[in-house]
């Protein structure tokens, strides 16, 4: 599915999705798009792989996509990758499928996290990306 065709998860008992939300002493540097586990994920941007990581350093199962452009790094969490570090996406391209958080954190709406870094390391609000996508 085309993030920019998913909607917002909304506030559940682990919180709310949208970029800024309140994570207890931090905030939240991304917006949560509910999906479906398994649900095919595509690439918001075309670029390069630059990392597959893992998400939490206690659970290796679930991963993350980094792709990188002109010094943006796009960030889609929760997501079986499908893809090679190093390889170049298109735009839309598949990238993974959709993991199931619910028994990591049960009650939790699905979702796939979103998020952008500058080149200065900056986190931006990945929401006005996502609504100019929708247009």
């Amino acid at each position: 599915m085309h993030l920019h065709e998913m909607s917002e998860r909304k506030c559940d008992g682990h919180g709310c999705g949208h970029y800024g939300a309140s994570r207890g002493t931090r905030k939240h540097y991304g917006l949560d798009l509910a999906c479906n586990p398994r649900t095919l994920i595509y690439s918001p941007v075309a670029g390069t792989v630059t990392k597959l990581g893992y998400t939490y350093s206690d659970d290796l199962s679930f991963r993350y996509v980094e792709i990188s452009d002109q010094g943006y790094q796009f960030r889609v969490f929760y997501v079986d990758p499908a893809v090679e570090q190093g390889q170049k996406v298109s735009k839309h391209s598949i990238i993974g499928e959709a993991q199931d958080l619910r028994d990591r954190y049960s009650g939790i709406t699905p979702h796939v996290h979103f998020e952008i870094k500058s080149a200065d390391g900056d986190f931006i609000d990945p929401t006005p990306v996502m609504l100019a996508q929708r247009a």
